[in-house]
């Protein structure tokens, strides 16, 4: 059994930055792959950013403004959205598996003001 537990969604205006967090209750380094995930209203989840044996992979629609990164230490994985859009607003997730299991967090919302 894996928890992960986001933080660091709130409301801010285009332009601005925001940092999530995910911390899991299992050793990170033991997740692959693991990432951020996130649903508009009304669309379904997409693939925002992610790591896979270590490397990054990222949406087109993020490419160059968000980074994706863990503290290994601290089990945590980070997303580090700059340049905020109003389109980037949702509810961001934070997806891990572990044994072939997939698992989710419960979600932090994202609203980006134009």
């Amino acid at each position: 059994q894996v928890q992960l537990v986001e933080s660091g969604g709130g409301l801010v205006q285009a332009g601005e930055s925001l940092r999530l967090s995910c911390v899991t209750s299992r050793s990170i380094l033991g997740l692959n792959p693991i990432g951020w995930y996130r649903q508009a209203p009304g669309l379904q989840r997409e693939l925002v950013a992610s790591l896979t044996d270590g490397r990054t992979g990222y949406a087109d629609s993020v490419k160059g403004r968000f980074t994706i990164s863990r503290a290994i230490a601290k089990d945590t994985l980070y997303l580090q959205m700059n340049s905020l859009k109003p389109e980037d607003t949702a509810v961001y997730y934070c997806g891990a598996r572990m044994s072939g299991i997939d698992y989710w967090g419960q979600g932090t919302e994202v609203t980006v003001s134009s």
